[in-house]
């Protein structure tokens, strides 16, 4: 394991990424992460939160309970250090840019560790604020999870789709007033654990979720 590794495959992934424009311009991506790292991620010995949603379906409800790549937690873990550093260096950025259109001055990269259990579900939603690039990684590979992608939507009224759920495959979009998506509530076999990639204007509040608090990415 090595953070040049991770950075080199997160920027051949993103080089490669096939490009959607309906219902909003969005992008899917495959093998984001070196060979090992996602079921390393799987493994980390952290448990899943038994959440309960709110019933505006949002994750905001559990906050206390939810886990990120902080810093404690980067220093426990290498794989997750790993990821982390790769999403913080230039390199990296750089290529968030060139590829994706986003604009990433003053901004910070946050990385949370989503472990969703049955009844988990959350409404369309844009993402548009104090985050300026989103990044939907999924990890978990048991039997049923091919069926729990993100969800897409027109409008907050209008389902269009889903993204494929393959291991190591990702959904990206910069955050707009449309790029409306969420998660309908379905059964969830197990635990679908994927990482929810942002990077954060100077406007976020919860440092403490940050595994770089002191420091833009550019």
């Amino acid at each position: 394991m090595s953070v040049s590794k991770v950075q080199d495959s997160v920027i051949a992934a993103f080089k490669s990424a096939k490009t959607y424009q309906d219902p909003y311009q969005h992008w899917f991506l495959e093998d984001v992460l070196p060979e090992g790292y996602a079921k390393a991620v799987c493994a980390l010995p952290i448990d899943a939160p038994f959440l309960e949603v709110d019933d505006a379906g949002t994750r905001e409800a559990n906050n206390s309970s939810r886990r990120y790549f902080d810093k404690e937690t980067i220093s426990k873990f290498d794989a997750a250090n790993d990821i982390a550093e790769a999403f913080h260096s230039r390199e990296v950025v750089d290529t968030v840019e060139e590829v994706f259109g986003a604009d990433l001055r003053d901004s910070r990269i946050r990385l949370e560790f989503a472990q969703d259990r049955d009844g988990f579900w959350l409404q369309p939603h844009t993402d548009i604020g104090v985050k300026r690039f989103t990044m939907l990684l999924y990890l978990s590979d048991e039997p049923g999870h091919e069926k729990l992608g993100t969800d897409i939507y027109k409008d907050a009224d209008t389902h269009v789709g889903a993204s494929p759920f393959k291991p190591n495959s990702a959904l990206i979009f910069v955050p707009a007033d449309n790029t409306w998506h969420g998660f309908e509530k379905r059964n969830i076999p197990g635990i679908r654990k994927s990482l929810i990639i942002n990077y954060v204007t100077p406007d976020w509040r919860a440092v403490e979720q940050l595994p770089f608090p002191d420091t833009y990415v550019k």
